[in-house]
């Protein structure tokens, strides 16, 4: 298995720049994963694939204006971006300007003061401000896109979920932007259950592999969280004979890292015997390649990845590589949307 083995050829007219109004209004992919068919709708219709009893889990956590402007002493500017906070003052981040060592004291705009505590690979570091970082945010930050739109969003709310509940992530979990309050209305009127999880979006969900081998290269660490009444929503759900649904790759690592104790993760230690998952919460670093045997996801709804990332990986392990990559032509040629603002697929 390599690297190349998950690139495929997208023009950039295919990359959705702005999101489509309303949201449920995109298109929408399905494809049955062991027949290889494919079928096109439109996502608000997404209630026809699903079955009462089904539970839908969804990812609740909300972008922060991540996007931070600092000076230096000397007057030179310095763009901080958020990335994973570490305690109440320290954050690892992303830093754009020179001479960003440790030591090196910035100002944001407001007046707060931080400080380079360590410096990490590239352009991460490690800054520790005066106070908490998250009371200047609604003043001082802007909500970061994707490197790859490039069109000023006229509504900041377009890049959270409806459902979108608690800060944390430097990017939106996109499978969930297709979703409006009635359409979960109406999944849950017709018999379909909803469930919450939480993990928190790094930008590395946008970096491609640049290794040859995918098992080279080391995958991001996230934080999410697994609480105990969802777990017993999802080990009833299977109980019952219905589908755990994951709305997002985000989705995914959560419940499949619930079913998959990692080193370094708090754990529950009280699960019955015969549970899917047991109560989660702390960090994960789960790979899934192609060849993972999938414990908790029988369903996901998910957008179209970027070539070489570890995204289509994830998908390409829960069907098939070759299935994967007809499908992305398919899209193609029938002119869908691609990446955080395109059209979704559900995959069953």
């Amino acid at each position: 298995m390599r690297t190349s083995d998950f690139n495929y050829d997208l023009p950039e007219s295919f990359i959705a720049q702005k999101p489509v109004e309303p949201r449920d209004s995109s298109r929408l992919m399905i494809l049955d994963r062991r027949m290889g068919t494919i079928r096109h709708d439109i996502f608000r219709n997404i209630g026809e694939y699903l079955k009462p009893g089904d539970l839908m889990v969804l990812n609740q956590t909300r972008v922060i204006p991540a996007r931070l402007r600092a000076r230096k002493s000397t007057g030179g500017e310095v763009e901080i971006l958020l990335l994973r906070k570490e305690n109440e003052l320290i954050w690892e981040t992303l830093v754009g300007g020179r001479g960003m060592l440790e030591g090196r004291a910035v100002t944001l705009q407001d007046g707060l003061n931080a400080e380079i505590v360590k410096v990490l690979d590239g352009s991460r570091r490690m800054i520790r401000f005066s106070e908490p970082v998250e009371n200047h945010l609604d003043n001082d930050g802007q909500v970061p896109l994707p490197p790859y739109i490039h069109e000023k969003l006229q509504d900041p709310e377009r890049y959270q979920t409806v459902y979108a509940h608690i800060p944390g992530s430097a990017a939106a979990p996109t499978a969930g932007l297709h979703f409006t309050d009635p359409l979960l209305q109406k999944l849950k009127a017709d018999g379909v259950n909803l469930a919450y999880i939480t993990l928190h979006v790094g930008l590395d969900t946008f970096a491609p592999v640049t290794e040859e081998a995918p098992t080279d290269h080391k995958i991001h660490t996230e934080w999410c969280e697994l609480n105990s009444l969802v777990a017993n929503q999802i080990n009833e759900t299977r109980k019952k004979g219905g589908r755990i649904v994951a709305v997002g790759t985000t989705s995914v690592r959560t419940l499949e890292s619930a079913a998959t104790p990692a080193s370094g993760t708090k754990y529950s230690t009280t699960a019955h015997a015969g549970s899917v998952v047991q109560p989660f919460a702390g960090p994960t670093s789960l790979y899934i390649l192609p060849g993972y045997e999938f414990k908790v996801v029988d369903a996901m709804v998910t957008n179209f990845h970027l070539p070489k990332s570890t995204l289509l990986m994830l998908v390409s392990a829960f069907t098939s590589r070759e299935t994967i990559l007809k499908a992305y032509e398919t899209a193609k040629h029938e002119g869908y949307r691609f990446f955080s603002f395109g059209d979704a697929m559900f995959i069953a």
